[in-house]
């Protein structure tokens, strides 16, 4: 391996990227190669047989052992089945062999990842295909390729598969209609991505004493401590010397893998963090979002820390998310959703931005249900993360700029005001419009910020919807305007942004989206308020989403069918997994913890009662009764809980089961929780075996 002195010369040093193939590819191969990244083209075996062999002799230069094709199943996760390089030959010697054939296709034991029922039983076999759009990379002595993942019979198991077919969907669309508009000379119109990751730090060893930390992610039970985050000072504070050493070592592991790892910093919960990273083509962003989460915990590990991606780590405190910056480019580098310095006279982004905020209004259920997770249902509406109403943000000059063209009016700009400080500082032009955090799907600047993904969320799921969302209204504004004479092409133009206006305005929000105000206002412009996963989920097959979805070749009924399927049996085994922790943490750990104490306060009393018979111990008897009154409500709600529990197992209807598991199950989790959080803050910590919310959230140091 090389030795590196600048970060320059170690960035992307351990992928197989395009510099890497431009330098060591014929360029016969190479322009084949880009071809089938860029155009889709089909790769010959000859090709990828040369691909085959370089990369490998890279790979192997690199200290690489191993391949493995690297895939996103439906659990959320990646996967992967390691393969040595080595060919046995008759001596007892072996040689290094990797062939264009082991490069572009795979085959996988598929029997154990969900499915939905798409996949029969005994049809064990999946495949897994090179994604050449995505470059390959070394990490921990293997090289990894970026596959995609079906069924036996062809069926799409992942969620790259779908993700490449919406931008490919996207793509056409909005060519053609910008080759309507003039621009002929477009081949392909690009998504951009770039997924914040917010996540919780805490320490290693008091992760592993929680139970719930360990089997759920989240805790389950725990009272709150005497500070958490009113006082607003971890926000942006200054990293603490261990943290900032892990934030270091995870950008440089992050950049030698090619991820543009560009901002770090304290988030608003004691613990809690952010890590943002530049725009990229979004197949590419969604491969290094998923190493990001896996890289986190591996470098937190090393630290001594547990890194937590759950969306609602804590009770009481804010809960982590993954800001979904989205926009769409030409292949000329035209950003589409850039307004220009006269928005209001500069068709094209007006046409691309009513194009959005029309698939925003038509498909709100299906981005809602795309972000829909256990963990996610206790952040949204929480007051620190968007509602589960989706509205889109457009800012005071849009929103200025709509109205006007709605009314028919000409938009006069306002002046741009200065911020005037003190005669050292230098004068700021105050932006046109301000940044939104109550809103789920905000306009900022030259992109739409999709707020609502949860912080574990696979980032694919939301904008395999949006993409394929975007490409209909496109391809509904190209139906009304492609026989247009083009000498009334403008007129056409303004009078369907009018028409869009008057159809999707309601689902336009500037305002405060935390108030109840907001929620009655909502529902009265008849926009949908999924509180739940089980409430969402079921719109996943609903006429018009399965429609959308096989008109544009994203997915078909049948896996849609499945991921119905598989989203709903996933929500109730999360819930199950955590009821079955709670009784048992309740059973063999609270329980231990009361009735030492109540025996420690009762012999105090009664030793104090043998020396001086006439001793008040007020104290110690307020002390009993109010942990035996508490103890004998938690073990009610034990009770239930586990009858529920067990009832719930018995379901089989998958969406039955779900709401049983939310209306009932979690339900009576929240009641038990009261009773064992009280008696939690009476208990003297050293009487518990676990650490409590104070120890986990500020014991980094």
């Amino acid at each position: 391996m090389e030795t590196f002195k600048s970060i320059p010369e170690f960035y992307g040093c351990l992928v197989f990227n395009d510099r890497v193939m431009k330098e060591r590819l014929p360029k016969d191969v190479y322009k084949a190669v880009q071809s089938t990244a860029k155009q889709g083209v089909h790769l010959q075996l000859e090709v990828a047989n040369t691909v085959a062999t370089v990369m490998k002799n890279w790979a192997l230069e690199n200290g690489a052992t191993h391949y493995t094709h690297w895939f996103q199943p439906m659990t959320g996760l990646t996967a992967e089945k390691h393969d040595s390089f080595i060919t046995p030959l008759e001596d007892g010697s072996v040689i290094m062999e990797f062939s264009g054939k082991e490069l572009i296709k795979g085959e996988s034991d598929a029997s154990s990842f969900p499915s939905g029922g798409i996949r029969s039983t005994y049809e064990a076999r999946g495949y897994t295909a090179w994604d050449p759009s995505s470059p390959a990379f070394i990490k921990d002595g293997t090289l990894y390729i970026p596959t995609a993942f079906c069924s036996y019979r062809g069926q799409a198991l992942d969620k790259k598969t779908p993700l490449l077919r919406s931008m490919d969907a996207i793509s056409n669309s909005a060519v053609r209609l910008l080759h309507l508009l003039g621009k002929t000379d477009v081949t392909r119109v690009n998504v951009t991505l770039g997924a914040e990751q917010e996540y919780f730090l805490i320490d290693k060893e008091l992760y592993k004493d929680r139970k719930d930390l360990v089997m759920c992610g989240r805790t389950l039970i725990g009272a709150p401590a005497p500070k958490g985050q009113e006082m607003e000072d971890h926000y942006f504070g200054v990293l603490k010397p261990k943290v900032a050493g892990f934030m270091k070592e995870l950008d440089n592991e992050l950049w030698k893998l090619g991820v543009p790892s560009k901002t770090k910093h304290n988030e608003v919960a004691p613990a809690q963090h952010e890590l943002a990273p530049v725009f990229e083509n979004a197949n590419i962003a969604v491969d290094h979002n998923q190493l990001t989460m896996e890289i986190m915990k591996k470098v937190a590990d090393k630290f001594g820390y547990a890194c937590l991606l759950h969306e609602k780590p804590f009770a009481g405190i804010n809960g982590s998310g993954k800001h979904d910056n989205w926009s769409i480019s030409t292949d000329k580098g035209e950003n589409l959703l850039n307004p220009g310095k006269t928005p209001g006279e500069n068709t094209q982004f007006l046409i691309f931005l009513m194009a959005v905020i029309a698939a925003v209004d038509d498909y709100a259920d299906f981005l809602r249900l795309s972000v829909a997770t256990p963990g996610n249902d206790h952040r949204l509406g929480a007051n620190e993360a968007p509602p589960a109403i989706i509205s889109v943000f457009v800012g005071d000059e849009l929103d200025a700029v709509l109205k006007a063209i709605e009314k028919g009016e000409h938009y006069i700009g306002a002046d741009k005001q200065k911020i005037s400080w003190a005669g050292i500082l230098p004068h700021i032009t105050i932006d046109t419009t301000d940044r939104n955090r109550t809103s789920p799907f905000a306009f900022t600047g030259n992109k739409f910020e999709f707020r609502a993904p949860g912080s574990a969320l696979s980032v694919a799921q939301p904008n395999i919807v949006l993409n394929t969302a975007v490409a209909e209204e496109l391809d509904k504004i190209y139906e009304v305007l492609k026989d247009v004479p083009a000498d009334k092409l403008d007129k056409e133009i303004y009078k369907l942004l009018q028409n869009l206006l008057k159809e999707h305005k309601k689902v336009i929000f500037n305002g405060d989206g935390y108030t109840e105000e907001w929620v009655v206002e909502a529902e009265k412009r008849g926009l949908h308020n999924y509180k739940s996963t089980p409430e969402a989920i079921p719109h996943i097959i609903d006429e018009k989403n399965i429609e959308l979805m096989e008109k544009h070749n994203v997915l078909s009924s049948e896996e849609l069918h499945a991921k119905y399927e598989i989203f709903l049996e996933n929500y109730s085994k999360v819930i199950h997994i955590e009821a079955l922790t709670m009784q048992e943490m309740v059973r063999k750990d609270v329980t231990a913890g009361i009735v030492l104490y109540m025996k420690d306060v009762t012999n105090e009393a009664l030793k104090k009662k043998q020396l001086l018979p006439n001793l008040n111990c007020n104290y110690e008897e307020n002390i009993i009764t109010t942990l035996d009154e508490t103890e004998n409500a938690m073990f009610e709600m034990l009770a239930k809980l586990t009858e529920d529990t067990k009832k719930a197992e018995g379901i089989k209807d998958v969406l039955e089961a779900a709401k049983f598991y939310h209306d009932t199950v979690l339900a009576d989790m929240d009641e038990l929780r009261k009773s064992v959080d009280k008696a939690e803050a009476i208990i003297p910590n050293s009487y518990l075996p676990y650490p409590t919310y104070g120890e986990l959230l500020f014991s980094l140091r």
